[in-house]
């Protein structure tokens, strides 16, 4: 039996997941959670052989914070399942350790493939993430901007194109504001935009946001 917490904001995704599984004899729930904290304090007094885990959890401001929870708890095989963009979050999320990455686009049978995969010690990508990434391989310079980002440029930019001020995502990301500055001025120049409205424009041009 494959001992599993999800780890997501919306109850409408924990109702369809509760719902979905309530009859498989291979998976049990021992968690459902919808912040870090929670799902932090399952991990740590639960055996939870599979976390499946939105980036936009509540509490989770970056794939840093990935990395630690992986850390933390090696026993534990974690999914991202998640609405953002895969062919820009998929590659860092997995260096960051995780074992598969399933866009909320995707059928139910292909999270509950990557659930049973992960399991056994697979890493899992989906279709969908493999094709995007060998497009992306292959497309024009302009559309492989992005590859020119590191994870936390990504991740600064994504705050920006929420409407967060320096501040509040300096706090959120634990890093001063001088530094979040940086960032900024790091990324006008790399997609070669001077203000932050076309900035953000070309990030979702791009599908970066």
């Amino acid at each position: 039996m494959i001992k599993l917490c999800l780890a997501d904001n919306h109850p409408v995704v924990h109702y369809g997941m509760k719902s979905y599984f309530s009859d498989n004899p291979q998976i049990s729930f021992v968690g459902v959670v919808n912040n870090l904290d929670s799902l932090l304090d399952v991990l740590s007094k639960k055996t939870v052989d599979v976390a499946v885990v939105d980036l936009e959890l509540d509490g989770l401001t970056s794939i840093s914070s990935v990395k630690s929870l992986i850390k933390e708890f090696p026993e534990t095989k974690v999914i991202i399942f998640t609405n953002l963009a895969e062919q820009i979050y998929a590659p860092n999320a997995l260096k960051a350790g995780v074992s598969a990455y399933v866009h909320k686009s995707a059928k139910m049978e292909e999270l509950e493939s990557a659930i049973k995969k992960v399991n056994e010690g697979e890493v899992v990508f989906s279709d969908t993430v493999k094709k995007n990434l060998a497009l992306l391989n292959k497309g024009k310079k302009s559309e492989r901007l992005y590859r020119k980002l590191s994870s936390r440029e990504i991740e600064v930019l994504r705050y920006l194109s929420e409407g967060k001020k320096n501040k509040e995502i300096a706090r959120l990301l634990e890093l001063n504001e001088k530094t979040i500055s940086t960032y900024k001025l790091r990324l006008l120049t790399k997609l070669h935009v001077t203000n932050l409205v076309d900035l953000v424009n070309k990030a979702k041009t791009l599908d970066i946001v």
